[in-house]
């Protein structure tokens, strides 16, 4: 299931009725251009298997201590709506929650924070290095899962989903390692 946010825009005074018949119940007075939104990713999430976070998440192969390549974790994080966070320092990621690394660097510049979230990192690096793209296709960057949950989201006051994962080291690499191997031999 796509990520992608369906989008309905009318111009002042046309009528959308005739496309949509059921808002023929609803009102609409348009004297400015309106554009409605329906994100499904919340759909999606709820409809994997499990009651909790990490349930869900655990169903399509994301949890603690798995190793996933970036790729596909930033295409998890865009289909289920769902925050990935990678972290640089392993003593970081590893004995702090998120929320509190968030708190302590909230006036840290973004690239200079400890952490990064998968879809800004990949953004930055593509328009950093052209090859990047390519380079990960030969060499996958692989990431190991470090935590699953949710934490409050003071913008909405519900609970968010997260995934925190960690950065390989230069000198973890392996390019002989099949990545699949590395991932415990559970493909995802």
């Amino acid at each position: 299931m796509s990520s992608e946010v369906a989008r309905i825009t009318f111009a002042p005074g046309q009528a959308l009725t005739s496309q949509f018949p059921a808002l023929t119940a609803i009102p609409i007075q348009s004297t400015a251009p309106h554009t409605f939104s329906m994100n499904d990713t919340d759909a999606s999430r709820n409809a994997l298997r499990g009651t909790t976070i990490m349930e869900k998440l655990a169903s399509i192969g994301v949890e603690r201590g798995r190793v996933i390549d970036i790729r596909n974790l930033d295409a998890i994080g865009c289909d289920y709506g769902i925050g990935i966070y990678l972290f640089f320092e392993k003593k970081l990621a590893t004995s702090r929650t998120l929320a509190d690394v968030k708190v302590e660097y909230r006036d840290v510049p973004e690239y200079e924070r400890p952490y990064v979230r998968v879809d800004r990192f990949l953004r930055f690096t593509k328009e950093n290095d052209p090859s990047f793209a390519h380079t990960i296709e030969e060499f996958p960057l692989m990431i190991e899962i470090v935590a699953v949950g949710e934490m409050p989201d003071p913008a909405t006051g519900s609970t968010a989903p997260f995934v925190t994962g960690l950065m390989p080291f230069l000198d973890e690499f392996d390019v002989d390692i099949d990545p699949v191997e590395q991932s415990q031999g559970r493909p995802l």
